[in-house]
């Protein structure tokens, strides 16, 4: 079924993925829809889970285990963030809920409430998936040449 085109630099690549946790918690895919096209490095898909593709061929069907440094990155405790709690007063907020906020170029910016203290809401803007491994289940239907035109 391979035609010898690996997946690398340079190259269109479909395939059907799916993204879950270890165990089992399915984060995303495309199995049920539509297949996932893209070209090698142009910003679609993280570059951790590019290079884990390098080398597959049309066929090939596998499961990749991605850590947390090549698949969302690990925490980082400058992306805890503190408020005042006069800032949450017309929200019913609590610990887990996701809120919104414009950053200074006015784009939507979310984070996760951590904590609620007394004068406090501590914010977390870390990726929700941070710190977790991940595992790609990927099918590659197809893979070509890109010719920037």
């Amino acid at each position: 079924m391979s035609d010898g085109t690996a997946i690398g630099p340079g190259k269109r690549v479909t395939l059907h993925f799916s993204l879950s946790l270890p165990d089992g918690t399915e984060i995303d895919t495309t199995r049920r829809g539509k297949p996932a096209t893209f070209i090698v490095g142009d910003g679609n898909l993280l570059p951790g889970f590019e290079e884990a593709l390098y080398g597959l061929q049309r066929g090939d069907d596998q499961q990749l285990l991605i850590s947390p440094e090549q698949a969302f990155g690990m925490p980082n405790e400058e992306n805890l963030q503190r408020f005042p709690v006069t800032q949450f007063r017309d929200m019913d907020t609590e610990p887990g809920a996701v809120v919104s906020f414009r950053d200074a170029a006015n784009g939507e910016l979310f984070g996760v409430v951590a904590v609620i203290e007394d004068e406090e809401v501590v914010v977390d803007f870390n990726h929700p998936l941070a710190g977790r491994t991940v595992l790609f289940d990927v099918t590659v239907l197809r893979v070509e040449d890109y010719l920037i035109t």
